[in-house]
């Protein structure tokens, strides 16, 4: 079974940084593109990152870019994202995500609050 579970949230002061990671498991990881979302409350789910099956190529939603930073490691089935520069607006919950046979897999989600 596909399974994906988030970690690394917590509470940061605005400026800060963290970095999130989600342990893959149940499919070929290095087969498949990787990809983090978020969701804030009363906001609709929004892709943060994404990245291909390789890391050869990433891509950001425009509020993030050059502050956040998405990577994978294939020898670990984990993928991360290191959040930089930390602004109360990021606060939300933070998905991974992987589309594997045409079907959407989602992880518990990990809590990310940024405030003074």
């Amino acid at each position: 079974q596909v399974q994906l579970v988030e970690s690394g949230g917590g509470l940061v002061q605005p400026g800060g940084s963290l970095r999130l990671s989600c342990a893959a498991s149940g499919f070929t990881f290095s087969n498949y593109a990787m990809n983090w979302y978020r969701q804030a409350p009363g906001k609709e789910r929004e892709l943060v990152a994404a990245i291909t099956r390789s890391g050869g190529s990433t891509n950001y939603v425009d509020s993030v870019k050059g502050r956040f930073t998405i990577s994978r490691d294939n020898a670990r089935n984990t993928v991360y994202l290191q959040m930089n520069s930390l602004k109360p607006e990021d606060t939300a919950v933070y998905y991974c995500n992987a589309v594997v046979l045409y079907t959407n897999y989602w992880g518990q989600g990990t809590q990310v609050t940024v405030s003074s």
